[in-house]
């Protein structure tokens, strides 16, 4: 495993280094996850429960995630609070992807 952990982490963290100024909305499935800062900022601001994951390295990341379905609210909630916020979208689909699926900023 590399130092960065997952493939799916790696995926992350690249498109995290290209939008370090917002807090950065994955898209997983039904869910929006945020790890890391973001995800310690999105619990304490939105009432999310903070949990982890384990990255396939030495420790755990923090998370926390909103089900797509009520993401609006919860952007809504952010941007009124100041926040700059980035929506990372599954750009393929996931039954056809070969290995990770493609993720953008959208």
């Amino acid at each position: 495993m590399s130092r960065d952990g997952t493939p799916l982490m790696q995926q992350y963290r690249d498109i995290k280094a290209r939008h370090q100024e917002a807090i950065l909305l994955f898209r997983m499935g039904d869910f929006y996850e945020m790890f890391f800062e973001d995800a310690e900022v999105a619990s304490r601001v939105l009432g999310l429960t903070l949990t982890s994951r384990n990255n396939g390295g030495a420790s755990d990341v923090p998370l926390a995630g909103v089900p797509v379905k009520a993401v609006n609210d919860y952007l809504r909630r952010l941007v009124q609070q100041g926040f700059r916020v980035a929506i990372c979208e599954q750009v393929e689909d996931p039954k056809l992807a070969k290995g990770i699926v493609r993720r953008e900023v959208v």
